[in-house]
């Protein structure tokens, strides 16, 4: 079922205007040591990184796409995923008029941003069993609705949203659905960015930060429809990714078979994890997770995390977001890191 989605109407008219930035290494791309670059404004002296990143990530995103099953054509990186999400917003979202809906308890960024760029945010709970309430958002949905954002697997939940709801919200949404699958490696569940041909509404975004544990270098991902990648090269920072990050990136994805396997003990030990807290008699529930975290649900949150936190165990307490009372979500750890965990847990008893 397709609806009747058009990508030029959705698009902000003064971004549609536009004509994007033309850096230097747009104007001349071809890279040789026996060329001598006078076009940039750059410092001569080489120091590894006085000149400045390819602005279109070319090396990473070859190697991205092949990983991933997916033209290159179809990437945008960004500086992390908020970068990416923040474009969304200013691409397709007319400040002080437009609205998105969001599904709580969910990634925290989206309301964020929203405020930030003057966006209204609706929001429509998710169910009793972290599902979406397909019915309550398309009810929602009215003409200035432009997005709607679905962490999949959901943070702080750690449970994939039920694949059978989602097509009938691109079947009848004429704005963009954005999935953030910041967790899906850690899930059985296949990436939407492989039914992305049929779809042209669907935006995905996933991230470097989770599975294959490159936080600190802030490398966010779009996967889309050309059309829609075009939009957001049009308003992105010419040199967003840099250097550093691009070059730490494409070293750590050359060994994949060694983030594969860190990925695999993570999720063993999650098992492992989530039996023996079960154990715990302050614990009450440890909800089904699809990520690299468990929710937690405990008898009064408040107490066990000062209590953790003054045995040097760092968990985040996630009582404030909408139906998740008393809980705690605790990051899989190392192996040694999850026994002390155990440890410091029984004998909170």
């Amino acid at each position: 079922m397709r609806n009747n989605f058009n990508l030029d109407a959705l698009v902000r008219p003064n971004v549609k205007a536009m004509e994007p930035y033309s850096s230097a290494r747009d104007e001349f791309t071809e890279i040789s040591d026996d060329l001598v670059y006078l076009d940039a404004n750059e410092n001569p002296f080489n120091t590894g990184v006085n000149r400045y990143p390819d602005p279109h990530q070319q090396k990473l995103k070859t190697i991205l796409a092949k990983q991933r099953g997916i033209n290159s054509s179809n990437l945008l990186l960004g500086n992390g995923s908020d970068e990416i999400l923040d474009l969304l917003f200013r691409a397709f979202c007319e400040p002080k008029t437009d609205s998105i809906i969001t599904v709580p308890p969910t990634y925290g960024m989206y309301k964020v941003l929203a405020g930030v760029n003057a966006v209204r945010n609706k929001e429509v709970l998710l169910t009793s069993s972290f599902q979406l309430n397909v019915a309550g958002i398309l009810e929602a949905i009215d003409e200035t609705t432009k997005l709607i954002f679905i962490c999949s697997p959901n943070n702080p939940t750690g449970n994939s949203i039920a694949s059978e709801d989602i097509p009938q919200l691109l079947a009848s949404f004429r704005g963009l659905v954005v999935i953030d699958e910041a967790y899906i490696d850690f899930s059985k569940q296949q990436s939407w960015a492989n039914v992305l041909d049929e779809y042209p509404n669907l935006v995905v975004t996933q991230t470097l930060s989770k599975a294959y544990a490159m936080a600190g270098i802030r490398l966010g991902i779009c996967i889309a429809s050309e059309a829609i990648i075009a939009v957001l090269r049009k308003i992105k920072p010419p040199y967003n990714v840099n250097t550093l990050t691009q070059e730490r990136a494409i070293a750590e994805l050359e060994s994949i078979n060694d983030i594969k396997e860190r990925i695999h003990l993570i999720i063993s030990e999650k098992e492992l994890l989530s039996k023996q807290l079960l154990e715990v008699n302050f614990i009450q529930d440890v909800l089904p997770s699809d990520a690299n975290f468990l929710l937690v649900r405990v008898d009064d949150a408040n107490k066990r995390y000062t209590e953790l936190t003054q045995q040097g165990i760092i968990v985040r307490n996630r009582s404030t977001q909408p139906m998740c009372d008393n809980t705690l979500r605790i990051t899989i750890g190392t192996p040694s890191e999850n026994k002390r965990l155990r440890t410091v847990l029984k004998n909170m008893e």
